[in-house]
């Protein structure tokens, strides 16, 4: 079975044609963050602009990359949400209008368990239940997944989101947009132990905050002396703070799951999203699931972004257990 996705939740624009849940036989994004880089976050208007000038010619390359044409597919699948109201009613918009034009089914796709679903696009992937989380720029979530359209929510952010966090701690250290890669390679010239910042569960519970250790770190940079070559904190500095900062935020990430894990006395741990690419927290994890005896699954670096194949590859599986959209699905932001 052929499923043509389409992903357009936030910045980037998406195809994919993906063949009976698991082989990728496409998977084209057009990005648009350059245009947002000098804004140092994500502008909506910007992003919606983007889709509408660059989806069409998005889904021709995944047909053609996929060597199949339009009528060739077997259904639709499409982000409904949560993302950008614009981005995503782009997006929803073309689905609907290839779906009664072709009169080919139509499903509709939570953008999140998409992101579950990333890591588990294996034929030999984890048996529900598993907890599974979803850490990204504006999400961090713990879920316990009993089937592919059964997401019990365990834990959520309660301000910013980790992805958030690490922009805005770039943006302090003057490192740019977006903020996880770069924090992420700098955090392994620096000393994670040379600041203390703190980061916690909110009230003993599996809920996520990062907004005070983002403050905690622009108080630390405003009471220090700047470098008078630089102009700015010293580069060893910056590593120190990336690492401290880094050590303590995926600390409080990887103590919540393994409650969870031990909670639920679960065996499988997924994780998915942007952040889900950042290489200290997946030796966190690899390390606690050898110690534990539990199995972690990460998606390919190809897949930890927003995509249209972790979109097309659920929605094969939600078809199949007779989940269908009406014409009348809008945004679910």
């Amino acid at each position: 079975m052929l499923i043509l996705g389409i992903e357009t939740s936030c910045d980037e624009t998406a195809a994919s044609v993906v063949k009976n849940g698991i082989d990728i036989l496409s998977n084209v994004i057009s990005s648009s963050l350059k245009y947002h880089r000098k804004f140092g976050g994500v502008v909506p208007e910007i992003a919606t602009r983007h889709h509408v000038e660059n989806i069409d010619n998005v889904i021709n390359c995944s047909l053609h990359d996929a060597g199949i044409d339009i009528r060739d597919i077997d259904a639709l699948a499409v982000t409904d949400g949560p993302g950008l109201m614009g981005s995503l009613l782009t997006g929803i918009s073309c689905a609907k209008a290839m779906s009664y034009c072709l009169n080919k089914p139509l499903i509709a796709v939570d953008h999140l368990k998409a992101h579950i679903y990333s890591a588990i696009m294996v034929k030999d992937g984890p048996k529900f239940p598993f907890i599974g989380l979803v850490i990204s720029g504006g999400h961090t979530r713990l879920y316990l997944v009993e089937d592919f359209d059964k997401f019990k929510l365990l834990g959520d952010t309660v301000d910013d989101a980790v992805g958030e966090a690490y922009d805005k701690v770039a943006k302090i250290l003057g490192l740019g947009y977006p903020g996880g890669p770069v924090i992420d390679a700098l955090a392994k010239k620096g000393n994670m132990d040379a600041i203390r910042f703190t980061c916690k569960a909110v009230n003993n519970s599996l809920d996520f905050s990062f907004s005070g250790i983002k403050t905690a770190v622009l108080y630390y940079v405003s009471k220090q002396k700047p470098c008078p070559s630089s102009m700015g904190t010293p580069r060893n500095q910056k590593a120190d703070i990336a690492a401290s900062f880094q050590e303590s935020a995926l600390k409080v990430i990887v103590e919540n799951s393994i409650k969870a894990i031990e909670k639920y006395n679960i065996k499988s741990f997924v994780v998915g999203g942007g952040v889900s690419a950042n290489s200290r927290l997946r030796k966190m994890m690899q390390r606690e699931a050898m110690y534990r005896g539990f199995k972690v699954y990460f998606p390919p670096f190809d897949l930890c972004s927003d995509n249209a194949s972790m979109v097309a590859g659920l929605a094969y599986r939600l078809y199949k257990k007779g989940k269908r959209a009406s014409l009348e699905i809008t945004a679910n932001i």
